[in-house]
């Protein structure tokens, strides 16, 4: 148990924590009243961003060299922090009077977690948040003229159903989950 905790320690787990509940807690309380797929994807963003910060240990070397295999715990972090960046959004929206669906946080919260891992592995894991909040960043500009083009760039905000959005959040998550498993962060 003591490696979970030395792990946990050296990824700034507990520091990530706090931070993603507080920016969770921040978004829900300044867009309570119009919780919609902007404020969710905000809130994602937001969680994940700071969540991912702890994608590589203090020495990457020591990361490559240790006895233990490293692919399976880069995976196992990763999918945990999708699914607590999810489930708090969940969590918060169950106290406002708008819900957003379920598939529209899980392909989000899923895209920005491959964006994450691909950020950690190109340009290491203290700059995992680097792509999440670039795509955030220009989603809400990207003109919604029907294109596929379009949905693909605005992924984070389609409607649920919308197959290019699923599309691109699924490519998104398999590679950058495929990327930071296989190799970790960046040295």
């Amino acid at each position: 148990m003591r490696w979970v905790t030395l792990y946990a320690r050296s990824r700034q787990v507990p520091a990530a924590i706090i931070a993603l509940l507080t920016a969770t807690a921040g978004m829900w309380f300044l867009a309570r009243d119009s919780w919609s797929p902007l404020p969710v994807m905000l809130t994602l963003t937001a969680a994940i961003a700071v969540a991912a910060i702890g994608l590589s240990g203090q020495d990457p070397d020591l990361d490559r060299t240790a006895a233990i295999p490293w692919p399976l715990r880069r995976f196992a972090h990763l999918a945990l922090i999708g699914v607590a960046a999810g489930g708090t959004v969940l969590a918060v929206q169950e106290l406002g009077p708008n819900i957003v669906d379920l598939s529209i946080i899980a392909r989000d919260a899923a895209g920005l977690l491959g964006l994450a891992g691909l950020a950690a592995t190109i340009v290491g894991g203290q700059f995992g948040w680097t792509l999440p909040l670039l795509w955030a960043a220009i989603a809400p500009f990207v003109p919604h003229d029907g294109s596929t083009t379009s949905q693909i760039a605005a992924w984070l905000l389609q409607p649920s159903g919308t197959p290019a959005a699923t599309w691109t959040a699924l490519t998104l998550a398999v590679t950058g989950a495929a990327t930071y498993t296989a190799r970790g962060g960046r040295r």
